[in-house]
C-alpha cells in the first residue's frame, strides 16, 4: 500500500509540526532563564540546568531508547513520543520548584531523543525513493522554523504573560502534533531495524568514529557555553532592554538557519576539510565577543556571526559520521547517526553546564573565551582527523595503482 502525493505531504507536515514543537522545547528556556530565575528565586545558573539536563536526557535517551523501541510499530511509537512530550511540558508549565521543572525537562528530553532518531526514517518511508531527501528536509523544516521563531516567540510570550505560558503554548502545539500524526500518518510503516548494543559498542570503540563524536561534542558545544546565558549577557553586559532580547534572538535564529544551509553546501564535497576552517572561524568569533560584548553595535554584529557559525558544522559532522560508519561499521550506520545526535547533545550539556560554572565563579563575560577554547579543541582534533583522511586516500591511491 502506498500514499498519493497529497497524503504523503500531509503526513510530512504532521511530522514537521511535531519537529517544530520538539525543536522549540530544547532551547525555549535559553530566552526564559532570567524569568525562571526571578520567579523561582534561584540563581540564573541554577535555571541554566534546564538546558544542561534536557541535553543529557537526549544524549542518553537517543541511542538507548531507539534500540529498546526498534521492534515497536513506528506509528505507535510516534504517538507515544508525542504523549510523553505533552506530559513533560505540562509538568514544566505547572512547576513551582526547580526540582520539578528539571524532572519535567528530562521527561520531555526522552521523547526528543527517540523522535530525532526515527523522524528521518519515517519521513523517508512516506515517499518514493527519489523524493526521500526532500521528505527529510520537509520534516527538518519544523526544526529550522523552531530555531528561527520558536525560541524568540516563546521568550516574548514569557516576558508578556510569564514563563509558564510559553510551556503551555508548547503543550498546545504538541497536542496539535499528536492529533495530526494520529490522523495523517499511515499505520503501515515498516518497523525499525533492530540494532544491537554490540553494534553500538563497535561504533564507540572505533578510533576514527570516536574522534568525530568528540569533535561534535566540542565543536558544537563550544557555542553553548555562551548561548545558554545569551539573554542575561545581552541584558547585563551589552545593556539591551528585556523586550529587545526577543528580537535579537529572532535575528540569531535567522543567522542559524542561513548558517545551516551554507554548511550543507560547503560540506557536500569534503566535509572534514570544510569543518576544519568552520571551527577556526567559530573559535575566533567567540574570542572576539569577549571584547565586543560590552558595546551594543559591535556586540550585536559578533553575536550574529556566532549564530551563523553555531549550526554551520551540523550537516558536515552528520555526513562525515555516516561516511565513516559506511566504511568501518556498515551494519550500524543508523546507530552511528543516533550516537552523533547524542554527541551534539552531550556538547550542549557540557557547554551549558560549563557556562553556569564560569558565570558563578569568574563572571558572565568569561563564557566567551572559554567557549572559544572548547572549539579550539575541535580545531586540533579535526586537523588530526583530516590528516588521517589524507593518509587513507594516499593508501587507497597506491593500492589502486598496485592493482
Amino acid at each position: 500500500m502506498s500514499l498519493n502525493k497529497k497524503q504523503s505531504t500531509l503526513a510530512l507536515l504532521a511530522l514537521a509540526v511535531s519537529a517544530f514543537a520538539i525543536g522549540t522545547t530544547e532551547f525555549i528556556s535559553v530566552g526564559l532563564l532570567p524569568l525562571i530565575s526571578k520567579d523561582l528565586h534561584i540563581p540564573v545558573t541554577t535555571a541554566g540546568l534546564t538546558v544542561s539536563l534536557y541535553a543529557l536526557g537526549v544524549t542518553f535517551g537517543a541511542p538507548v531508547l531507539t534500540s529498546l523501541t526498534s521492534s515497536m510499530s513506528r506509528k505507535t511509537l510516534l504517538l507515544w513520543i508525542m504523549i510523553i512530550f505533552i506530559i513533560g511540558n505540562s509538568i514544566a508549565a505547572s512547576a513551582t520548584t526547580i526540582s520539578v521543572l528539571l524532572a519535567a525537562r528530562v521527561i520531555a528530553a526522552l521523547s526528543h531523543g527517540v523522535f530525532m532518531s526515527i523522524g528521518s526514517t519515517i519521513a523517508a518511508d512516506l515517499v518514493p525513493a527519489n523524493r526521500r531527501a526532500s521528505a527529510i528536509s520537509i520534516m527538518f523544516s519544523g526544526l529550522t522554523v523552531a530555531t528561527v521563531t520558536g525560541v524568540p516567540f516563546g521568550t516574548f510570550i514569557g516576558q508578556q504573560f510569564g514563563w509558564r505560558m510559553a510551556f503551555i503554548l508548547i503543550v498546545a502545539i504538541g497536542i496539535i502534533g499528536l492529533i495530526a500524526n494520529s490522523v495523517l500518518v499511515p499505520s503501515f510503516l515498516k518497523k525499525g531495524t533492530k540494532t544491537s548494543f554490540g553494534d553500538q559498542f563497535k561504533l564507540l570503540t572505533n578510533g576514527r568514529l570516536l574522534l568525530v563524536f568528540i569533535i561534535t561534542a566540542l565543536g558544537y558545544g563550544g557555542t553553548f557555553v555562551v548561548f545558554t546565558y545569551l539573554a542575561p549577557l545581552l541584558q547585563d553586559i551589552t545593556g539591551f532592554k528585556e523586550g529587545t532580547v526577543a528580537i535579537i534572538l529572532l535575528a540569531y535564529g535567522v543567522a542559524i538557519a542561513i548558517g545551516n544551509m551554507v554548511g550543507g553546501k560547503l560540506s557536500n564535497r569534503n566535509p572534514i576539510g570544510s569543518l576544519f576552517y568552520m571551527f577556526i572561524i567559530q573559535a575566533v568569533v567567540l574570542f572576539v565577543l569577549m571584547f565586543t560584548a560590552p558595546f551594543k553595535v559591535a556586540g550585536l554584529i559578533t553575536i550574529i556571526f556566532m549564530g551563523l557559525l553555531a549550526f554551520m558544522n551540523v550537516p558536515g559532522l552528520q555526513v562525515y559520521v555516516v561516511m565513516l560508519a559506511e566504511r568501518y561499521v556498515p551494519s550500524a550506520v543508523d546507530v552511528a547517526s543516533a550516537i552523533n545526535i547524542a554527541a551534539f547533545n552531550a556538547g550542549i550539556a557540557i557547554g551549558s553546564y560549563l557556562g553556569g560554572v564560569i558565570t558563578d565563579s569568574i563572571g558572565l563575560i568569561h563564557t566567551t573565551w572559554i567557549g572559544a577554547l572548547m572549539v579550539l579543541g575541535a580545531v586540533i582534533l579535526t586537523g588530526w582527523s583530516r590528516a588521517l583522511e589524507r593518509k587513507d586516500q594516499k593508501a587507497n591511491h597506491f593500492a589502486k595503482e598496485a592493482c
